[in-house]
């Protein structure tokens, strides 16, 4: 049984260790990706409010094996950055990507947005698949963009 549930201070390390094993897996962990952000390792400091909050899915042993947040992007007007969707292996190819899209979605709703956008990278192909499949439209590189490796941007009217 998946259960959903906002991160909390105790989620962390394992966070981390979920979006470092999956950047280094598609030889992503260079600079300019999240991988050498310090504030990985804290992310609960940076989410919990109503513009940024991150949610983590606990498997059947309570087991963390994914994550998904969104933050405000102050660039576009009520627009939501769709941030760290990152799935174990044992979690992928299970549909779990398009729940997790569809569930942050939601929580932007909530929160006001009107427009999601993310950024990716040519390396994340089975990323781009479900984003692409869930109406994101790729759009150019906007000039706020803060992780300089990334170069693949989409948005998607909410």
């Amino acid at each position: 049984m998946i259960k959903y549930r906002e991160m909390t201070e105790a989620d962390n390390a394992v966070v981390a260790l979920l979006v470092r094993d999956n950047l280094k897996h598609f030889n992503l962990d260079i600079p300019g990706t999240v991988y050498f952000d310090k504030e990985l390792d804290h992310l609960s400091d940076y989410y919990g409010n109503n513009e940024r909050r991150y949610f983590v899915i606990e498997g059947d042993n309570g087991e963390v094996i994914g994550g998904i947040g969104f933050a405000r992007f102050e660039p576009i007007k009520d627009t939501a950055e769709l941030q760290k969707l990152y799935l174990s292996d044992t979690a992928k190819g299970s549909g779990l990507g398009y729940e997790l899209i569809d569930f942050i979605e939601d929580r932007m709703r909530e929160a006001g947005y009107k427009i999601s956008y993310l950024e990716t990278h040519d390396n994340l192909q089975a990323a781009i698949h479900i984003y692409e499949k869930k109406g994101y439209k790729e759009i150019e590189r906007p000039k706020e963009v803060v992780h300089s490796t990334m170069n693949r941007f989409f948005r998607k009217e909410l």
